[in-house]
């Protein structure tokens, strides 16, 4: 006679559907940890090519920017004076750029705006993705457009930043305008100075 077969049940090991979902679980706790490392302020790292890098220490900090962030601060200021902007311009394009990404060269938008990229969340209308992931590209698009804003020297500059950015509230920049002229003054007293890439 031959030899009962078992159910498939009677043949999985004990305790493997136990094993199962603990993998399962850790798999689930290393995707989450993953997605929110890569959310995490400061953990972005441009995935392309920076045109132009800072040469020297900037300062440690202007009050609670630091570090990549002046850095950034130092290149919008660099592209503003090379494109021949008044003082008032590049202090309102230092903060733009904060208001929209914090002076980091963000690689994601928002729900308003999910192809945004860059130091001044640019969509994909301002131009090419590896020109908005640009600091030093991205702050030559940002002027481009504020040139075209007339008779901006008679707004206030947050609803210039508006008119450049068509921000839901035409305010929200506002609280930047005294850090940003912080900045940019610390920035000129410590010399710092921006080396840009010819070769490309």
């Amino acid at each position: 006679m031959p030899a009962r077969r078992r159910p498939v049940a009677e043949r999985v090991a004990p305790g493997g559907d136990a094993l199962g979902l603990i993998a399962g679980l850790v798999g689930l706790a290393l995707v989450v940890l993953l997605v929110v490392v890569a959310a995490r302020p400061g953990a972005e790292a441009p995935p392309v090519p920076q045109s132009a890098t800072v040469a020297g220490a900037v300062p440690e900090s202007v009050g609670a920017w630091r570090g990549a962030q002046l850095e950034n601060a130092a290149i919008v200021v660099r592209a503003g004076r090379d494109l021949g902007h008044s003082e008032r311009d590049v202090r309102l394009a230092v903060m733009v750029a904060m208001g929209e990404s914090s002076l980091r060269v963000l690689d994601r938008g928002d729900d308003a705006g999910p192809d945004s990229r860059g130091l001044f969340q640019q969509r994909d209308g301002w131009g090419p993705y590896e020109v908005r992931m640009d600091a030093y590209g991205s702050a030559v698009l940002f002027y481009r457009a504020l040139s075209r804003i007339e008779g901006r020297d008679a707004m206030p500059p947050t609803r210039v930043a508006h008119a450049v950015q068509i921000n839901r509230d035409p305010d929200h920049y506002a609280r930047w305008w005294d850090d940003a002229g912080a900045v940019v003054a610390a920035l000129d007293a410590a010399g710092v100075r921006v080396v840009l890439d010819r070769s490309g």
